[in-house]
C-alpha cells in the first residue's frame, strides 16, 4: 500500500503531516480538550507512554507556545477578519473598499467554516509550565518538555518524574503531589482477539492510574485510553471511587471501527487514609473504604440516573453471600456518560477523500527512533535480503 492510498484512507494522517504533528493522535487530545476544557489552569503536567510524543506535541504547543487550536482558534481568525471588514479598527480607503468584495469576504468565511482543518491562533502562554514525558522507548526532544525513559510500573520513577517537575522544591524526604494533569495514550500490540486486548489494555491502564494516584494534586485530572468491553462498568466503578466525575469519550478522528475510547476523569479526591504507592499498588491487597449502602439488599437491580449523568447500578446481595464476599465483589456499579467529540464539519476518520491531481505525499515528521521492525530489517539484510527481496544465486 502506497502512500497516496492511505492519505485517501486516513485524512488525519494527511493532515498530521500538513500541520506538523507527529502522529495523527494529536488531534484526538485536541478534541478531547475542545469538549472538557483539561488544560483549563493546568501547570505540571505527566505525559505517560508519550513515544513518538504527539500527545506532548500537543502540550508544548498549547501550554508553553501558547497557540490556539479547532474552534478557539478559528473563532479567533474570524473574529479579526469580521473586525476588519466592518471597519472596527479604522475606516478603509475608497481603493480597499474597490479592492474589497462584500461576496468573496462571505464566501472566504463560509470557506474557513467549512472547513475541518485545524487552524491555529497566537495567545498569551502560561507562566511556569513544566512537562515530563515518560516511556520506555526514546523519543524525539521538544521544545520545553522533559523525557524520561522509565518504567512507569517501577517505583523509581516517582522520584525520577517529581524531580523533573520541580528541580529546585524536590526533597526525597518530603515529596509533593504538584500534577495537575495525567494522560497517557498507551495501549498494547493488539493481536486481534478482543478479550486479550481489553484484557492488556486495562493492565495497562491500571498501571497509569497507579503513578497517577501517587503524584496528583487534589481536584487534578486523570485521561486515559481505553477498551471497551463487556465488564468495563467496573473500570468506571474503581475510577469512580477516587475521582468526584468520571467521564468517557470518542473523539470524531478515532476511528469507528476501533474499541478505543477515552476515559477523563475530573476531581481527584482519594478517600481518607489512603496512600498510594508503587510498592503497594491499588488492587493488591489494598481495599479501599466502603461506603455503606441504606438500599435494600435483595436480588433485585435497581437502575439510577445520578445529577452528574452517571448511571448507578444496583445490583444488591443475596442472603447466601457471607460478609467477606460481600465486602469484596460490592453492590454498585457506575456506568459513566458517553460523549461524541470533536466538531460535526471535521473529517471522518472512517472515510476515503478525493485528492486533487496535484497532491504531494509528505514524509512523517518525526520518523519512529526505535521501531520493532528494525531488527528484523536488519538480520533480513544480513541473511542476503532486502525489502522483502531474496539474493539471487
Amino acid at each position: 500500500m502506497g502512500k497516496s492510498s492511505k492519505d485517501k484512507r486516513d485524512a488525519y494522517y494527511r493532515l498530521a503531516k500538513e500541520e506538523g504533528w507527529r502522529a495523527r493522535s494529536a488531534y484526538k487530545l485536541l478534541q478531547l480538550d475542545e469538549e472538557f476544557n483539561l488544560f483549563d489552569g493546568v501547570t505540571r503536567v505527566v505525559d505517560l507512554c508519550a513515544a513518538p510524543g504527539s500527545w506532548s506535541q500537543v502540550l508544548s504547543r498549547v501550554l508553553i507556545k501558547g497557540e490556539k487550536f479547532g474552534r478557539a482558534g478559528w473563532q479567533e481568525k474570524s473574529a479579526t477578519t469580521r473586525e476588519y471588514v466592518l471597519g472596527s479598527k479604522g475606516k478603509p480607503t475608497e481603493q480597499e473598499m474597490e479592492k474589497l468584495d462584500v461576496k468573496e469576504v462571505h464566501q472566504s468565511l463560509e470557506e474557513e467554516m467549512a472547513k475541518p482543518k485545524v487552524t491555529l491562533a497566537p495567545s498569551k502562554p502560561q507562566a511556569d509550565v513544566r512537562i515530563v514525558a515518560i516511556d520506555l522507548q526514546p523519543m524525539s526532544p521538544l521544545d520545553g518538555v522533559t523525557t524520561l525513559r522509565a518504567d512507569i510500573t517501577h517505583p523509581t520513577t516517582v522520584p525520577l518524574m517529581l524531580r523533573a517537575l520541580d528541580p529546585s522544591t524536590y526533597t526525597p524526604h518530603n515529596p509533593t503531589t504538584p500534577v495537575d494533569l495525567v494522560i497517557s495514550d498507551g495501549a498494547p500490540d493488539v493481536t486481534g482477539l478482543h478479550d486479550l486486548d481489553i484484557y492488556v489494555q486495562s493492565q495497562l491502564l491500571w498501571a497509569a492510574l497507579n503513578l497517577a494516584l501517587c503524584v496528583l494534586k487534589p481536584g487534578g485530572k486523570f485521561v486515559a485510553k481505553i477498551f471497551r468491553g463487556k465488564d468495563v462498568d467496573l473500570l468506571f466503578a474503581q475510577l469512580r471511587s477516587v475521582f468526584g466525575r468520571v467521564r468517557v469519550a470518542k473523539p470524531r478522528s478515532s476511528r469507528a471501527s476501533s474499541i478505543e475510547a477515552f476515559v477523563v476523569c475530573e476531581g481527584f479526591c482519594p478517600p481518607v487514609g489512603f496512600e498510594a504507592s508503587l510498592d503497594r499498588p491499588l488492587g493488591a491487597g489494598t481495599m479501599l473504604p466502603r461506603v455503606p449502602s441504606t438500599s435494600d439488599t435483595s436480588s433485585k437491580v435497581t437502575r439510577t440516573v445520578r445529577a452528574d449523568g452517571c448511571i448507578e447500578l444496583d445490583l444488591g446481595s443475596s442472603s447466601s453471600e457471607s460478609e467477606d464476599e460481600e465486602e469484596e465483589e460490592g453492590g454498585k456499579r457506575w456506568i459513566a456518560p458517553f460523549l461524541a467529540c470533536g466538531d460535526l464539519s471535521a473529517y471522518d476518520s472512517d472515510a476515503t477523500y478525493r485528492l486533487p491531481k496535484d497532491r504531494v505525499s509528505l514524509d512523517p515528521v518525526q520518523p519512529p527512533t526505535a521501531p520493532p521492525y528494525r531488527r528484523a530489517l536488519e538480520m533480513r539484510k544480513l541473511a542476503g535480503g532486502a525489502y522483502g527481496k531474496t539474493k539471487m544465486k
